[in-house]
């Protein structure tokens, strides 16, 4: 099965891991005692880990090994790498890995052997084999590896748009009877008979003329009222909306995880964080 160096899996494993970045750890015995570094990790074509490339510090050996991930507790807080029994001895004895070498089973063979334990009796088939077989070199579930998630309530405010009412502008046409008043005019004839002032008087025979038929014409005119409708904007109506503001506060009772930690005996507990509550 083909190993990959982590960064040739994955480029962008540090948001994979949410800004961990497993490279800039250093590797520490349970003891406290830093024997070196963590150069890049080799996973599996599932992206699952197997193991640790350490720079080691042991005694100024000065080389690069591999450490199967199931022997190490890595503790992003501490920024460190805990490894428990790895020795000088096994330094020396381990081979050197480079970038150059491929990592194969009969490789891999040799770092595991270098960590199993004296006298135990090993029979594996090279075809067959599967990490599964010695889950203490690449399970990260076991005891040592356990994860607590510690959970927590949060208030979270968001907004919905709700509907609370409508307002309909429209119009209707009312009627009225309105009056006006219009002056007119109208001619009509008068007629007056009157007495002469002189009417004793001899009219000259030849002033007087008898005619028949003559006709005065007088046109008589009169008024009459022109009433029609005619339309005009009487007032303008402008339908608008505002928003007003305000805040609205809610108060709820939130839970919250806080971590235990019950010790018996005289151990050293390496801890991290905040929030801790002990009870020895």
């Amino acid at each position: 099965m083909p190993l990959y160096k982590l960064e040739d899996f994955d480029p962008n494993y540090r948001d994979t891991f949410a800004g961990d970045d497993i490279k800039a750890l250093d590797l520490y015995t349970e003891g406290g005692e830093k024997i070196g570094s963590v150069a890049d990790a080799l996973v599996d074509p599932e992206g699952r880990f197997r193991y640790l490339v350490i720079n080691t510090g042991i005694a100024s050996l000065g080389k690069q090994i591999l450490l199967p991930i199931g022997l190490s507790h890595i503790d992003y807080n501490q920024k460190r790498v805990y490894v428990d029994g790895l020795s000088k001895s096994q330094v020396e004895r381990l081979p050197e890995y480079k970038d150059s070498i491929t990592v194969d089973y009969d490789y891999e063979e040799q770092v595991r052997n270098v960590y199993r334990p004296e006298g135990r009796d090993v029979n594996l088939n090279r075809d067959t084999y599967n990490y599964q077989q010695e889950p203490s070199f690449y399970n990260l579930n076991e005891q040592s590896h356990q994860t607590l998630k510690l959970y927590e309530e949060r208030l979270v405010a968001n907004k919905t748009r709700v509907k609370t009412g409508e307002v309909a502008v429209g119009k209707h046409i009312e009627t009225e009877t309105a009056r006006v008043s219009v002056p007119i005019e109208k001619e009509r004839v008068v007629i007056e008979r009157v007495t002469p002032t002189t009417s004793e008087a001899v009219v000259d025979s030849r002033e007087a003329k008898f005619e028949e038929g003559e006709v005065a014409r007088i046109e008589l005119y009169e008024e009459t009222p022109d009433i029609h409708k005619e339309t005009f904007v009487r007032e303008e109506v402008r339908v608008t909306k505002v928003v007003d503001k305000e805040t609205v506060e809610a108060q709820e009772t939130i839970r919250r995880e806080e971590l235990d930690i019950d010790t018996e005996g005289d151990l050293r507990v390496n801890e991290s964080g905040s929030n801790v509550n002990k009870s020895v």
